[in-house]
């Protein structure tokens, strides 16, 4: 293009130039694939904390109401609740956006 060119022109020639990278959904708002990208590697982590605590943790048991629960049961309770937030928070994070999330919003008819 030439100098004196207008810029709509320009803009047009520059864009041409650019390699269309990634065209799913996901990609369309940076801050959704960025929320899907940090669920998963919050569940990765809540997975390898979870092991860490069941390969650490002895054969021991301590009484819980007045029964025996094996002491590694404990942690993993914990993280279980704390992933089970994770996935509703990000359920509820798809629903405020709009987003279907696989789930439907329509009630089907019997």
């Amino acid at each position: 293009m030439r100098e004196g060119s207008p810029p709509e022109a320009r803009a047009g020639s520059d864009r041409e130039g650019l390699k269309r990278v990634g065209t799913g959904p996901a990609n369309l708002d940076p801050a959704v694939s960025s929320l899907d990208r940090r669920y998963r590697v919050a569940l990765a982590l809540y997975a390898v904390l979870a092991a860490l605590a069941w390969f650490t943790l002895g054969e021991g048991k301590v009484l819980v109401a007045g029964r025996p629960v094996e002491l590694r049961l404990v942690p993993l309770v914990i993280l279980g609740g704390l992933a089970l937030r994770t996935v509703l928070a990000r359920q509820a994070e798809k629903i405020r956006r709009g987003g279907d999330g696989g789930g439907g919003s329509t009630p089907r008819s019997l």
